[in-house]
């Protein structure tokens, strides 16, 4: 592999998203799932890494788990980055 090919994938990220904790189903800890809220659009997630969360909760969601819970601050700030990532890529993109 190209010394370029490495670097380039050494500095890839994995990005987790904020989303609302809107319902929560099961009891059991390692099954625990929830309904979670993604501006408007409803995903199965799974909650057993986040025991404290419970519904109006926001967490991180990274390919259907939650990875940690936030405040709706944070969730908030985190929105207004993405928006602004958003606004950035279409600038660029009409460039």
């Amino acid at each position: 592999m190209a010394r370029r090919e490495r670097l380039r994938r050494s500095r890839a990220m994995c990005l987790g998203i904020p989303g609302e904790v809107v319902e929560i189903i099961g009891d059991d800890a390692l099954t625990r799932m929830g309904k979670v809220s993604f501006g408007g659009v409803i995903r199965e997630v799974c909650l057993a890494g986040v025991p404290e969360a419970e519904v109006g909760a926001y967490v991180i969601v990274h390919a259907g788990y939650a990875l940690s819970t936030l405040d709706e601050e944070e969730a908030n700030q985190v929105f207004d980055y993405l928006g602004e990532m958003a606004e950035v890529a279409e600038r660029e993109a009409g460039a």
